[in-house]
């Protein structure tokens, strides 16, 4: 264990000014309040406070945020309390400690529901200092250093949260070598054969190619002895997990992989840095799209760097990042710079951020959601995303998550100019609203004057902020298209069991489930967040029948008008329990389509002939034709044996067309009857476990028999 004249040594290296007596005073508080208490390894329970500080340390934090670390687990552990600490330490420690306090009573890896409420709360907590955050980090990273002493299940559940929540939480606070060792070290945990390998496979390539950033080192070195550019080079295999995950993506072996070393130069100034780029380029080659100027478009958090790839002679591809010496302060430490210390003084970097403005801007478009599952959503998207960054017409640099849509692009300007939205022009060309947005590109929005948004737009949009502004807007616009198509949900469900859904009824609903009013009741019901059942459950519990009659195919779907038909439309074939919309043809009724079918598309300039339908909840009948694309082994009785297959799952098929013989294995369409999606999943997962079948897939591009069976 660290003493405490060693950890005053460590703050003294970089804040000689430091309050050595309140750090001394802190240890032996410590190490006092936490006397007899033992880790799960054995060793005395506050050489865990201590690493933790040792850590923070690193990072040249202030004796705040050290003594914090010193303190982190006594309101929690011991008979310390709030007002002992603030007693002997001052009111800001004591808000830090109990901060961290709160934090680690949090199960950040519990059930969807409780993770979303504590993912607001960990939010709360950062806003008020994010200091908190930091020792919480550093207590992380301590904790999985020494996981090995821990159960195994308990080592999993501890190891997943790091890589879900905690590992990106420090790579967005812009703490890249503090989500680089949390992800591995969860990595040896969740997958300890596959970094085994990757390990196994490094030390092979070196036998085989000698000491590669050795070498490169040198290269580039001389190179820059050459231009007359005073730099730094080092150089660096990627970790584990980051191959890992390079592998998943790509979908390629370790031998294919070619950037698996990074390579970082310190400049002493930002002319010096693009200089450096000139003088790579020339001497490597670039590789096209693999170029990102974080100095000219930082990021939210400060970081700034220039990032390229470049490959030798022998193919071999490696990274390189240029940045300056306070650019590499801020790469190191993130959000944390602003309580950094050199030389005894608060650390002048230009280019660290307030964490106050930060945190703000990052929880600003969170404010609006009020359901728990919508936030958890929204700050995922938000915190975990890597950025991309496009123009408007006047030159604006607008930044967004990878993935972004025109519509993102739209309410990152402004709410209003994302409501108004209808279009967008990249790079001078119409494109859909889903287009994925790229780097550098030029986008234009063009607007209407009346336009809303639409219920399709929450599976455009993928940032948090366009998605909570869309909620919002539905939510106001649709009240009373909700109410309406509420109240016709309640007439069929109350007319299913022979009664009227009169005022009163639903006045009496409301009050049982607690609602406000009729009308709140029915919104609710018309938008999906109550169901049928349970109004009528909540009036008349004794005539909800258990497992329910099967619903007459007229009225399957909800929300058409009086008198109009549909029919399913065959590109998508969609089934009750999918989120559907309905196109009007005039004379024709009512095509129903899936809401993620391709199709739709061609309707998006037509939003008058729009419908917003839902399937009417109950026991559907099994007449539903979907089409299946079955590879199955072409052996003597394997036909007849996955029909009986079919015929036990309650699904009938009503045709079948071959598509591909071959000797071993032959492809055929099958045109199968089924009740919904629910029933769809079941027959799919008892096909894929049966033997012969060596793939099935549903067919969503209207195949000929499809059409047939619609048809009819």
């Amino acid at each position: 264990m660290i003493s405490a004249d060693d950890l005053v040594a460590l703050v003294r290296n970089y804040n000689p000014k430091t309050n050595e007596t309140l750090i001394r005073a802190a240890y032996d508080y410590g190490r006092e309040m936490h006397e007899g208490q033992v880790r799960h390894s054995g060793e005395p329970y506050f050489t865990h406070p201590v690493a933790v500080a040792a850590i923070l340390t690193e990072q040249r934090l202030d004796d705040a945020t050290i003594i914090t670390a010193l303190l982190h687990d006594t309101i929690e552990d011991t008979k310390s309390t709030y007002t002992h600490i603030a007693g002997k330490f001052g009111d800001e420690i004591a808000m830090l400690v109990d901060g961290v306090t709160k934090l680690t009573n949090l199960q950040l890896s519990s059930t969807q529901t409780k993770q979303a409420e504590n993912f607001r709360k960990l939010f709360m907590a950062m806003s008020r200092d994010l200091r908190v955050i930091l020792v919480k980090l550093a207590d992380r990273l301590h904790n999985m250093r020494t996981i090995k002493a821990m159960r195994p299940d308990k080592q999993v559940q501890k190891a997943r949260e790091t890589m879900d929540i905690f590992a990106p939480l420090a790579g967005r606070m812009g703490m890249q070598w503090m989500r680089d060792e949390l992800e591995d070290l969860a990595f040896r945990v969740l997958n300890p054969e596959g970094r085994a390998s990757i390990i196994r496979r490094f030390i092979t390539l070196q036998k085989e190619t000698g000491d590669v950033i050795h070498r490169i080192t040198g290269d580039m070195r001389s190179e820059f002895e050459k231009a007359g550019i005073e730099a730094q080079v080092f150089g660096r295999a990627k970790k584990p997990y980051s191959i890992w995950r390079k592998m998943q993506e790509k979908e390629m072996g370790f031998s294919r992989l070619s950037d698996i070393y990074g390579f970082r130069i310190i400049t002493e100034s930002e002319a010096d840095c693009y200089a450096a780029l000139g003088v790579i380029h020339q001497r490597w080659r670039a590789v096209p799209g693999r170029f990102k100027d974080y100095i000219s478009q930082p990021k939210s958090n400060g970081y700034r760097s220039i990032h390229t790839t470049v490959s030798g002679r022998d193919g071999k591809r490696v990274e390189v990042q240029i940045r300056t010496r306070q650019m590499h302060d801020v790469a190191e430490t993130g959000v944390a710079a602003h309580w950094s210390y050199r030389d005894g003084v608060r650390s002048e970097n230009p280019f660290a951020v307030d964490p106050a403005r930060w945190i703000s801007s990052l929880t600003e478009q969170f404010e609006g959601e009020d359901d728990h599952d919508d936030f958890l959503e929204a700050v995922k998207l938000e915190m975990y995303s890597d950025q991309v960054f496009c123009f408007s017409p006047k030159g604006d640099v607008i930044k967004l998550p990878r993935g972004g849509t025109p519509l993102d692009f739209a309410y990152a300007i402004h709410t209003r100019i994302g409501h108004a939205c209808v279009g967008a022009k990249v790079d001078g060309l119409r494109v859909p609203l889903w287009t994925r947005l790229k780097n550098g590109q030029s986008v234009e929005v063009i607007t209407a004057e009346g336009q809303q948004p639409q219920a399709t737009w929450l599976d455009i949009a993928i940032t948090g902020k366009a998605k909570s502004a869309i909620r919002r807007a539905l939510r106001e616009q649709d009240r009373e298209r909700f109410v309406r198509l509420g109240r016709e949900l309640a007439r069929a469900a109350f007319e299913h069991v022979g009664r009227k859904a009169k005022d009163k009824v639903l006045e009496t609903a409301a009050k049982n489930l607690r609602l406000d009013s009729a009308d709140t009741l029915l919104a609710r019901l018309g938008s999906a967040e109550l169901t049928s059942r349970a109004v009528v459950e909540a009036v008349y519990p004794d005539l909800v029948p258990e497992d329910g009659d099967e619903i007459d195919r007229k009225r399957a779907v909800i929300g058409l008008e009086q008198g109009q038909s549909f029919r399913r439309a065959p590109c998508c074939q969609p089934l009750p329990g999918e989120r559907i919309v309905g196109i009007t043809y005039r004379g024709k009724g009512v095509v129903v389509h899936a809401i993620d079918c391709e199709v739709l598309a061609d309707y998006e300039d037509q939003p008058e002939r729009w419908l917003d339908l839902h399937w009417s909840e109950g026991k559907h009948p099994a007449e539903y034709a979907v089409t299946l694309d079955v590879t199955m082994s072409n052996d003597a009785g394997v036909l007849g044996r996955i029909c009986t297959l079919i015929g036990g799952q309650g699904a009938n098929i009503s045709d079948l067309e071959f598509i591909d013989r071959k000797p071993d294995f032959y492809r055929l369409h099958l045109n199968v009857d089924l009740r919904d999606a629910e029933h769809l999943h079941s027959l799919i997962t008892a096909l894929e476990a049966e033997s012969d079948v060596a793939q099935v897939d549903r067919m969503r591009d209207a195949p000929p028999i499809a059409r047939r069976a619609e048809a009819n």
